[in-house]
């Protein structure tokens, strides 16, 4: 990129702020937008925030996706070459008990970025999906070009919603856009509602650990900075006109394509539990539970498409990626 100029919404979140980490070390100038929302523990935010804030070409603005106009003036006066938006409410499960909040923070917020890449058009604009998109599909592994729509919670709903909305953007106002589509992003500053931060510290707490479908679940784990690489360098892959490839997602038009950014190697539940017990030396008390609503049986992602767009990405290996984590757990619970 010529000017590289960034503005990331979310970027006090898990991976929001390895991307502006990133970034920042690879030179960018990195605008930030979070709301520090109290869904998991805000010191946790606060703390990913101070270390970017101690770093040179970092601005931060704290805000609310859904407020308008809010993100059309920031963007306004940022002219970033590329946007991208991570913010959202997650979590599959608390969309079942709060849904109002994603209608809030993933539809009306999302429309806010969406009229912000119009007023101030972007060289790209970057936006996350989920693999949850895939919903009710049991053909694996998971293409783009897989139907998306028969989702299984609402949180995959709005996201579904998302990536449509986003299209009819990029169509009618000719904003290049690539939605990435997330398979268990996991590692070090992991958000405490996932089952990496929950069984590691319910092991080395001694205490039981909720194990849903009786284990019998896989899942495609993605390392946290494995997925930053294939951010950072579709950053600089602008939708076009021309397919790579059968496998591609690229719309007929409009510069928009869906990418997958996924280990693509789906791994047994089982077998990242052992990965944890092997890191944290000591043994996990199963409590075995029935699969909860909204919930899937396995993800595992097809590369091919990203592969073909920027090459192979690092894969971490699972026992590798669990020790980082759980290296990074201990500090953090040392404080």
């Amino acid at each position: 990129m010529s000017h590289k100029r960034v503005f990331i919404t979310g970027a006090a979140g898990f991976i929001g702020f390895h991307l502006a980490q990133r970034m920042l070390k690879d030179g960018w100038e990195v605008m930030g937008f979070d709301g520090l929302t109290p869904y998991y523990d805000p010191k946790l935010k606060e703390a990913r925030l101070s270390i970017l804030q101690a770093q040179e070409r970092f601005l931060f603005e704290e805000g609310m996706l859904e407020d308008e106009g809010v993100l059309t003036r920031l963007i306004a006066e940022f002219r970033p070459d590329v946007i991208v938006h991570l913010a959202a409410q997650a979590g599959v499960r608390y969309s079942i008990d709060a849904p109002r909040s994603y209608v809030t923070s993933n539809l009306i917020g999302t429309h806010e970025i969406l009229e912000a890449a119009r007023a101030c058009p972007p060289k790209h604009l970057m936006m996350t999906s989920t693999s949850s998109v895939y919903g009710a599909n049991t053909e694996m592994p998971y293409g783009e070009t897989d139907r998306a729509v028969h989702p299984k919670s609402f949180y995959a709903a709005t996201k579904i919603a998302n990536e449509a909305m986003a299209h009819s953007y990029a169509h009618l106002f000719a904003i290049p856009t690539t939605m990435f589509r997330f398979f268990t992003v996991y590692g070090p500053w992991g958000r405490p509602d996932m089952a990496p931060f929950k069984f590691t510290k319910a092991i080395l707490n001694g205490e039981a650990i909720d194990v849903y479908n009786h284990g019998d679940m896989q899942r495609d784990f993605t390392y946290v900075e494995d997925l930053v690489e294939g951010i950072l360098r579709l950053s600089a892959t602008i939708p076009g006109t021309e397919p790579v490839g059968p496998m591609d997602s690229l719309s007929p038009v409009a510069p928009f394509r869906t990418v997958n950014i996924g280990n693509g190697s789906p791994v047994q539940l089982g077998a990242f539990i052992e990965a944890i017990e092997a890191a944290t030396g000591r043994t996990a008390e199963r409590n075995l539970m029935p699969m909860q609503p909204g919930d899937v049986h396995a993800t595992w992602a097809d590369a091919r498409l990203i592969e073909a767009l920027v090459g192979a990405l690092p894969r971490t290996d699972i026992r590798d990626g669990v020790k980082s984590f759980v290296d990074w757990y201990r500090g953090w619970n040392d404080r």
